[in-house]
């Protein structure tokens, strides 16, 4: 019986994600900002009554989350699960056709906001580099856990590690890209690592896009602190660096692209 359940649960949210218009407006709100009816309805092209309805059905599947400030109704992803499957389907959406063929723009494929984490080339990029360094460490097939040296690491951009792992979610996991069908990193370490890159003006996103523009500063600071190279034509590649940094440089100097 309860098998029979989890199929009846799986075939509505099936269902509900695959009406074209729910599908733009659960994908408009992966860059982690809610947005009201209005916005969304525009999004879905949709009539705004039309669009109470979708709302309606994905709230009451648990897909989407409500939040009530005064007059105003804002709605946003119920959490990063959500996310996360949305990026599944996005990547079994393009296993589906006959050869891979990224359609995805430019400035989305390099970096983008997943949720509350970074995605995109330059975050399979950090993901692949903190493995091969030895900071992140697999603990099994989808969760990770830091090394010494990559606590410090951590620890010097300002993260609380310690907090982190207190949180009620998931410290660090794979979360797979679905424009790069490569694995970035995702859970808090992932959301934290984002924050800081915000925060220090490594990286900057416009309010109405997932899109996140790499600055001077973060070109600078990130070849730093994780031994990353940035050629002249703009391809990116890895390098090892000249130390393994196990107390990173604490500089937060900006500057614009």
């Amino acid at each position: 019986m309860h098998a029979e359940h989890q199929d009846i649960g799986v075939s509505q949210v099936a269902a509900a994600i695959a009406e074209p218009a729910r599908t733009k407006i659960l994908c408009s709100l992966m860059d982690g900002h809610a947005r009201t009816s209005t916005e969304l309805a525009t999004i879905a092209e949709v009539s705004a009554s039309t669009a109470s309805v979708h709302l309606a059905k994905l709230k009451d599947l648990a897909l989407l989350r409500l939040h009530v400030q005064g007059r105003h109704r804002y709605y946003s992803l119920a959490d990063q699960r959500v996310a996360q499957a949305l990026e599944a389907l996005m990547v079994i959406g393009q296993n589906a056709a006959p050869t891979f063929k990224a359609h995805t723009p430019d400035r989305l494929q390099f970096a983008r906001t997943c949720y509350d984490h970074m995605a995109g080339t330059l975050a399979v990029l950090l993901h692949d580099r903190l493995l091969e360094a030895g900071w992140l460490v697999a603990s099994d097939e989808q969760a990770y856990r830091l090394s010494d040296t990559g606590e410090a690491l951590f620890l010097g951009l300002g993260i609380d590690v310690q907090d982190l792992t207190s949180l009620r979610r998931k410290f660090a996991c794979r979360c797979l890209d679905w424009s790069m069908r490569r694995p970035h990193l995702g859970g808090s370490l992932g959301a934290a690592l984002l924050q800081t890159a915000l925060k220090r003006k490594w990286v900057t996103q416009d309010l109405d896009s997932r899109a996140l523009a790499l600055t001077a500063a973060g070109r600078k600071e990130i070849g730093a602190r994780f031994g990353v190279e940035w050629p002249v034509d703009g391809q990116i590649k890895r390098s090892q660096p000249a130390v393994k940094r196990a107390h990173p440089i604490n500089s937060d100097r900006t500057e614009s692209l």
